[in-house]
């Protein structure tokens, strides 16, 4: 049980960087971005190759996290200079990630089992955590400069931010070609974690990443950049440990999963109604209890003028 839990920490931790690259599509930029399924694997795709053919695992997971930007930019491409729909732009792009991440790695499946794996000299937990924490605070950062409030006002209110002369085509090229770069890293993190790389292990990574983000969100809420980013990382590590003990639950099967997943997700969006639905309520009681009393107070008053009288 200790031993699920311990990893799913460090898959979580692992994990965390897709989710927040989703966070940058589905939060920051409100764009519907399915590329990440195909991105995903496209960077463990490139880690693989390149660490099988004798190139460091830092190396690697830097052309990963350039060949997951250049994947977003081709769709942000599509998006603003194409006029094609956004949802569209991703699945276009996904496809044709699926023969690309073929040629790259020459065959459905590869093994990283005799090679120089980048958690040889330090546990999985260990880099996990500098890694999470290292992006979450660059990524608080970029988002406080001019080029981050733009994409951040870009998702917010396009069409003022146009007004004030800003390019928004760039801002959703950026925020596009970011957010697939950091699910690239993360499929090169997964990919070294593994120790193997296949062609389908990036289907269904769209789902985790929302389910990581409205988790995260639903537990520790978005007021800032700084709280949403932390409740990314958080939420991914979440949905991990959850997954961990719903595969403990006698019965079930890993086929289940993605039920399981779609009621994980579920639950976390009922989550923030029915907060909603309390306080509204909590309110509504406290206003009533406000105009009693002061109905009363104000009998009283009356009753004390009459009695004078």
């Amino acid at each position: 049980m200790l031993y699920s839990l311990v990893g799913a920490l460090e898959s979580g931790l692992l994990y965390a960087l897709m989710a927040l690259g989703v966070f940058i599509t589905y939060r920051v930029l409100d764009f519907p971005d399915l590329t990440v399924d195909g991105s995903f694997t496209t960077g463990a795709a490139i880690t693989t190759v390149m660490a099988m053919n004798g190139y460091s695992p830092v190396i690697s997971l830097i052309f990963a996290f350039c060949g997951g930007a250049l994947a977003g930019l081709m769709t942000g491409l599509l998006h603003t200079k194409g006029k094609i729909n956004g949802l569209l732009s991703g699945i276009i792009m996904m496809i044709a990630l699926y023969s690309i991440n073929l040629r790259i790695m020459g065959k459905p499946s590869l093994s990283l089992r005799d090679t120089t794996n980048l958690f040889s000299s330090a546990p999985v937990w260990l880099i996990g955590i500098i890694v999470a924490i290292g992006v979450k605070i660059l990524l608080d950062l970029f988002f406080k400069t001019n080029i981050g409030l733009s994409l951040r006002a870009t998702g917010d209110n396009q069409r003022m931010i146009k007004s004030f002369g800003a390019n928004t085509h760039m801002t959703t090229i950026l925020g596009v070609s970011l957010s697939n770069a950091l699910v690239a890293t993360s499929g090169g993190l997964i990919a070294f974690s593994t120790n193997q790389t296949n062609i389908n292990m990036g289907v269904g990574m769209i789902v985790i990443g929302l389910a990581s983000v409205i988790i995260g969100e639903a537990i520790f809420g978005r007021k800032t950049i700084f709280r949403a980013t932390i409740a990314v990382v958080l939420g991914a590590i979440i949905y991990r440990v959850i997954y961990a003990l719903a595969l403990r639950i006698p019965g079930m099967d890993a086929q289940d999963m993605k039920l399981v997943t779609a009621l994980i997700i579920i639950f976390a969006l009922i989550i923030p109604t029915i907060k909603n639905a309390m306080q509204e309520k909590k309110t509504s009681r406290k206003r009533a209890e406000e105009v009693i009393q002061q109905v009363n107070s104000t009998s009283k008053g009356g009753s004390a003028l009459d009695v004078t009288h």
